[in-house]
């Protein structure tokens, strides 16, 4: 299982970006999907994270800016990020914990590769 996250920029203030992760390999279900990021001198925080089939949950910086979608056929989760904010540059991580084929059941968490997101004018 591989988890491949894509969509990071550079971005002026009140700009917008979408991110894009998708998982690959031997997924037999979903049960969780999220975004991470980590901000220059801090520790990796939640950003936004769903959960089968549709609750959504955001970090309070975020709420009303940044909005979660997953396409279920394509096992992919985006974040589409919008008004974003100098606060807002870090490293953006996607997190999944998948059920593989062939698990007897257990799920695992997988991390995809960070993508960077700089918000600057």
């Amino acid at each position: 299982v591989q988890l491949q996250a894509s969509g990071g920029g550079l971005v002026q203030p009140g700009g917008s970006l979408r991110l894009s992760c998708a998982a690959s390999g031997s997924v037999f279900s979903i049960n969780t999907m999220g975004w991470h990021r980590q901000r220059p001198g801090k520790q990796r925080e939640l950003v936004a994270g769903i959960r089968s089939p549709s609750s959504t949950n955001y970090a309070d910086s975020v709420k009303g800016r940044f909005t979660l979608s997953r396409d279920n056929a394509k096992n992919t989760l985006y974040l589409q990020m919008n008004s974003l904010k100098p606060e807002d540059t870090a490293v953006y991580y996607c997190n999944a914990v998948i059920r593989p084929y062939g698990s007897d059941g257990a799920a695992f968490s997988y991390w995809g590769n960070g993508t960077q997101v700089t918000v600057s004018s």
